[in-house]
């Protein structure tokens, strides 16, 4: 089952999870499909969580394990993270970890896209 789409804004593919939760259900999975895109060579990702309306620690283990995949020579942004999406990454300071941004087309303007 695929749980994401993948829409290119120039060379930077932006990941929008199919599913409004992303939790323990679909975190392995989820990761799995963008950890591929890594895998094929993609060095910079958008993930777009502006359809997501709950985020779990497992959920946001598979976005740490995806920035873990991309390492020193990637580079990943965060955008449309709401309500308790956005305050979970800042209850777990996660927020100084990931770049997170209002909307997509600030996380491409911080990716140079």
């Amino acid at each position: 089952m695929e749980l994401i789409d993948i829409h290119r804004e120039g060379d930077v593919p932006v990941v929008v999870p199919r599913v409004k939760r992303l939790d323990a259900s679909v975190a392995p999975a989820f990761k799995q499909q963008v950890v591929q895109l890594v895998q094929g060579g993609e060095r910079q990702l958008v993930v777009d969580l502006s359809g997501v309306d709950f985020l779990d620690s497992s959920g946001l283990g598979a976005l740490v394990s995806i920035l873990k995949a991309l390492g020193s020579q990637g580079t990943m942004a965060v955008c449309g993270a709401r309500g308790g999406v956005l305050s979970l990454f800042k209850l777990t300071r996660m927020d100084k970890v990931f770049a997170i941004h209002a909307d997509r087309q600030e996380a491409l303007a911080r990716l140079g896209a």
